[in-house]
């Protein structure tokens, strides 16, 4: 059932939407959900991946594996984890693309642009609990 008549149900127009997004959406699409001790502390589920966050890959070959994240490379749609690598035949490594939602973020990268986005989304969980009861 379709809730907003503002808002295409097509799976056409909302493929072409995803994959021809603006840095900017892209950034917010690519979200990684918290573990459970940050979810708790920060009162917050998910927030968009950066540089320098480390991560825990939780899916596909690599899961298990630990580091921090290098590079967050909007247009491929991927994450590149220190350390997870693969060796080429001439003897070159070259990073493993992840997409951010196999992984789950461990530590955050903490600034003030950071810590005013956890308080704006955890401050809207507040408000919706206390309207909900």
């Amino acid at each position: 059932m379709k809730y907003s008549t503002a808002v295409s149900s097509d799976r056409r127009k909302s493929r072409k939407a995803h994959f021809s997004a603006p840095s900017d959406l892209r950034r917010k699409i690519m979200s990684a959900p918290l573990d459970k001790e940050l979810r708790e502390k920060h009162n917050c589920r998910s927030i968009p991946i950066r540089k320098d966050d480390e991560v825990k890959i939780v899916r596909g070959t690599y899961n298990g594996r630990e580091g921090k994240v290098t590079t967050v490379y909007r247009k491929k749609w991927c994450i590149y984890v220190e350390k997870v690598t693969r060796d080429k035949v001439n003897g070159a490594s070259v990073p493993i693309p992840i997409h951010p939602s196999k992984v789950v973020i461990t530590k955050i990268k903490m600034d003030k642009d950071r810590k005013a986005l956890l308080e704006r989304k955890a401050a809207g969980r507040v408000a919706n609990k206390a309207e909900q009861q």
